[in-house]
C-alpha cells in the first residue's frame, strides 16, 4: 500500500514531468528531462520445476528428465517510480516463445494493470529444465502428415500443461511483487569475470570458423570472437536496509548439467547459492542472460582436462556469484530512479533451403538414402524449415529497452552473438547497459553477418526450423536496441559522498621515526 506521505511527494514530481513533456512537444527539445523520483520495488519467485518424465528440450530430438538435482524457478523484479511500472522476469528455461509471452502479458495487464509492453520475460537457457519447446502446440498443424510426424514425434515438443504452469507462476509472481512493493534503495555496479566463459567458435587453418572443434585440435588458430566478461548487478534494499533482491546479468550458456543429469537451473543455481549465502539473505536473485549465442563454459584451447558436471556448474556459478557479491559490497545507493520503457516489433524474413537441399533431405527422412545420425537430424530440420518458411515466411521480433535509473536492459529474442551485445553496450548512452537474450520470444541463433561470410561457419549458422532468420537480423536488432536506449534519459550512476574538506592530519601519525 502506498502511503499518503509518499503520494504527496510523488504528485509534484509527476506534475513537473507532465509539464516537461508539454514543453518538449511544442519544440523545446533541449528542455531537461524530469527529475528522478523515489522508487518502489518488489521481488518474488515461484517454483516451475518440471515433473520427472517430462521432456527436456535442448537438442533436436526427444530427451526426458529422469532425476532431480535442483529446482527451476520464475524470478520477478518490479520497479515503480510513481509514473510507470516496469517488470524484469527471469525464468529457468531453455527459452520462452512469443505466444506464452503475449498470453502472460495480457493476463498481467488485465489482472494487475501493468501494461504488457512494460514487462520483459527472459529465459536463462538452462538445458536441464522443463518442456517449453522446441515445437509449440499446434505449430505444424498446417503441414502434411510427414512434416507433422517429424515435428511432433521426432522433435522436442512443448507440454501445454507445463506451459500453463509457467504462465501461472509468472502472473502470481508479478502479483506478489506488485502487492508487496515498498520504498527502496538501489545500487548498480559492474564486475569482471573472464575465467569461466569462452567463445566456442574457433578460427581454423582452412579459413573457416568452427563451433567446438575440440581441445587439442592442431588445426585451431585462435578464438573467432571475444567474450563479454562483465557481471552486471543491481541490488535493492528496503528502508530498513534489508535486502529485497538482486539482478545479475552475465553472458554464458547454461549448459553445465549436473553430474549424472537431472532437472536443474544449471550454474544459475550455484550462483544463487553463493549470492544468498554471502549476503546472508534468501532474497530472490533474478538472472537475466547476456548475449551468449556463441559463449559457453567450454574452453577449446584448454591445456588441461576441464571440470565436468556438478563441479563445472559450481565453478561457473560460484565465480560469477562471488564477483556479484564483491560488486554489491562496494555499491553506492540511491532512493530515486526513473523507470521507462521503449520497444519495437517488426517482421524479419526467414532464410529458406534450396530446392536441391530439400530434395536430398526428403530422400533421407523417407528412408530412401543412407546417412549418419547427424546428417539425419539436419535433414529432418531442412524438411521442417522448408514447410515452415512457406507457411510463415517471416518471424515477429520484439526488441525492448527497459530503464531502471542509470541502467538499461536491452532485449532480443535470440541466442545472440556476443559481438552484437558488446556493440549495444558501446553505443548506448547509459552508464550501465545490459543486453538480455532469449527475451519476449525465441527465434533461435542470430549470428553476426561475418559468421555467414567465407571466414564464418559453425553450428550456429546451420539452417534449421529453430534458427533461420536472414543474415542481417543481428544487426537489425542491435540497431534497434541502441536507438531505443538513445530515446531515454539515463539517470546518473549513484556515487558515494564526496570527501570532507581537509582539516588536519591524523595526530597519531604526523611524526617522523622515533629511534630512541
Amino acid at each position: 500500500m502506498i502511503s499518503k506521505s509518499w503520494i504527496r511527494l510523488a504528485l509534484p514530481l509527476l506534475a513537473v514531468s507532465v509539464l516537461s513533456l508539454a514543453v518538449a512537444f511544442v519544440g523545446q527539445a533541449d528542455e531537461k528531462p524530469a527529475a528522478a523520483k523515489p522508487i518502489l520495488a518488489g521481488f518474488a519467485e515461484r517454483d516451475i520445476t518440471p515433473a520427472i518424465g517430462m521432456e527436456r528440450p535442448g537438442g533436436y530430438g526427444k530427451v526426458y528428465n529422469r532425476t532431480f538435482h535442483d529446482p527451476c524457478k520464475v524470478r520477478v523484479s518490479l520497479f515503480d517510480d510513481g509514473s510507470k511500472t516496469v517488470v524484469l522476469i527471469g525464468i529457468d528455461a531453455l527459452f520462452v516463445y512469443r505466444d506464452l509471452v503475449q498470453r502472460t502479458r495480457q493476463r498481467i495487464e488485465k489482472e494487475i494493470g501493468i501494461p504488457g509492453g512494460h514487462i520483459m520475460i527472459s529465459a536463462s537457457h538452462t538445458h536441464s529444465a522443463g518442456p517449453v519447446g522446441m515445437v509449440q502446440p499446434g505449430e505444424y498443424d498446417f503441414a502434411d502428415e510427414l512434416v507433422q510426424d517429424l515435428a511432433y514425434k521426432q522433435t522436442s515438443t512443448a507440454d501445454p500443461g507445463y506451459l500453463q504452469i509457467v504462465e501461472n507462476a509468472i502472473v502470481e509472481g508479478v502479483k506478489w511483487a506488485h502487492q508487496h512493493r515498498a520504498s527502496a534503495r538501489l545500487g548498480f555496479g559492474s564486475g569482471h569475470e573472464d575465467s569461466v566463459a569462452f567463445n566456442r567458435r574457433l578460427r581454423m587453418k582452412n579459413g573457416q570458423s568452427w563451433s567446438h572443434p575440440g581441445a587439442g585440435n592442431p588445426d585451431i588458430i585462435e578464438y573467432a570472437a571475444p567474450i563479454d566478461p562483465e557481471v552486471g548487478v543491481v541490488a535493492v534494499w528496503d528502508q530498513h536496509d534489508e535486502l529485497m533482491g538482486t539482478i545479475v546479468n552475465y553472458a554464458c550458456h547454461c549448459t553445465t548439467s549436473p553430474t549424472g543429469g537431472g532437472i536443474s537451473a544449471s550454474w544459475v543455481h550455484h550462483m544463487e547459492e553463493v549470492i544468498q549465502g554471502g549476503l546472508r539473505s534468501r532474497a530472490p536473485v533474478v538472472f537475466l542472460q547476456g548475449a551468449c549465442g556463441d559463449i559457453t563454459q567450454v574452453d577449446n584451447l584448454a591445456k588441461v582436462r576441464p571440470l565436468q558436471g556438478t563441479d563445472m556448474s559450481r565453478l561457473v556459478g560460484g565465480r560469477i556469484g562471488a564477483e556479484a557479491i564483491k560488486v554489491v559490497f562496494g555499491m553506492a545507493k540511491t532512493e530515486q530512479a526513473r523507470v521507462d520503457v521503449k520497444s519495437r516489433v517488426w517482421p524479419i524474413k526467414r532464410r529458406v533451403p534450396s530446392p536441391e537441399n530439400v530434395e536430398k533431405a526428403m530422400q533421407i527422412v523417407q528412408g530412401k538414402a543412407e546417412a549418419d545420425p547427424a546428417t539425419k537430424i539436419f535433414a529432418k530440420e531442412t524438411v521442417m524449415i522448408d514447410a515452415l518458411a512457406k507457411h510463415q515466411p517471416e518471424a515477429e521480433v520484439e526488441v525492448q529497452a527497459i530503464q531502471v535509473g542509470p541502467a538499461v536492459f536491452v532485449s532480443n529474442p535470440a541466442e545472440y552473438f556476443v559481438e552484437n551485445g558488446l556493440r549495444i553496450k558501446k553505443e548506448s548512452p547509459f552508464p550501465f547497459t545490459w543486453p538480455v537474450e532469449l527475451a519476449n520470444g525465441c527465434v533461435g541463433y542470430v549470428p553476426t553477418e561475418e559468421a555467414f561470410s567465407a571466414s564464418g561457419g559453425g553450428y550456429e549458422t546451420r539452417l534449421t526450423s529453430y534458427s533461420n532468420l536472414e543474415i542481417t537480423a543481428g544487426t537489425q536488432m542491435a540497431d534497434t536496441g541502441i536507438q531505443l536506449a538513445k530515446e531515454m534519459a539515463p539517470d546518473p550512476a549513484p556515487e558515494h559522498p564526496a570527501l570532507p574538506e581537509f582539516k588536519a592530519p591524523w595526530a597519531y601519525g604526523n611524526v617522523g621515526p622515533e629511534l630512541e
